[in-house]
């Protein structure tokens, strides 16, 4: 059995990245985002990229941090709402971005992973969406037909994770990661927790092994998120509205 475990996030990048290549990135805004791993690839300096993610981090932090490194050359995305630079950047024609509902964009990256070519669906029939896409009638309604997503690399982040790279995600931070695992020629897994092989319910694993080539624990977490709405403790427990 082939050795996945790698002792750093560049190590596990090593010999996977290239300019101009499309890198699938998990996370929802910035919850369950591989920060190791985006990191290394800031630092590893490739350009010219193509990444295919629910959003783009924000200004300072995520996905956003190759963005300000000018490292994006085109988001797949479904939103982007929380990043100042992105906005500039796609307003002054420097990013191009391929927006999809967030729906569609989740079956797309399914059906990559899953070998399917293409599939119809009724969202975005009638709009923007569906502008040089073929529309078809089943049934007497009509569907546009979306391609599926694959990528040269996917980067996961999970909680839990064995040596042979079986991968057990946490609430939320599940999101997109598990179906982005299956999308890509590689796929490189951070993890919080390196357990010992049979340690995983079996029952409960997410995504299992043979869809990950190379595994690395993370070395730190920030685990931030775009913006606090929770009420100050003493508010809360007065039942005061703020």
């Amino acid at each position: 059995m082939p050795d996945k475990v790698r002792k750093a996030a560049s190590e596990a990048l090593e010999g996977l990245l290239f300019d101009g290549m499309t890198i699938m990135a998990g996370g929802f805004g910035l919850c369950g985002i591989p920060e190791n791993l985006i990191a290394a690839i800031r630092d590893a300096k490739v350009k010219d990229l193509t990444v295919v993610s629910n959003n783009c981090g924000i200004d300072d932090f995520g996905l956003g941090i190759l963005l300000a490194g000018g490292q994006i050359k085109k988001m797949i995305s479904s939103y982007v709402g929380e990043n100042k630079l992105f906005e500039q950047l796609y307003l002054s024609g420097e990013l191009e971005l391929e927006f999809n509902p967030q729906g569609t964009l989740a079956e797309r990256i399914r059906a990559g992973g899953a070998g399917i070519p293409a599939f119809f669906t009724k969202t975005g029939v009638g709009t923007l969406v569906a502008e040089g896409k073929e529309v078809r009638d089943f049934d007497g309604e009509l569907y546009v037909m979306e391609r599926g997503l694959t990528a040269d690399l996917s980067i996961v982040k999970a909680h839990s994770g064995d040596a042979e790279g079986n991968l057990v995600y946490r609430k939320t931070a599940r999101n997109f990661n598990p179906m982005m695992a299956t999308a890509g020629k590689v796929t490189v897994a951070e993890v919080e927790q390196l357990v010992e092989i049979g340690a995983l319910d079996k029952d409960n694993i997410h995504t299992p092994g043979i869809f990950v080539d190379r595994l690395v624990k993370g070395a730190v977490y920030e685990k931030r998120i775009e913006r606090t709405t929770t009420r100050p403790r003493q508010a809360a427990a007065a039942g005061v509205e703020i």
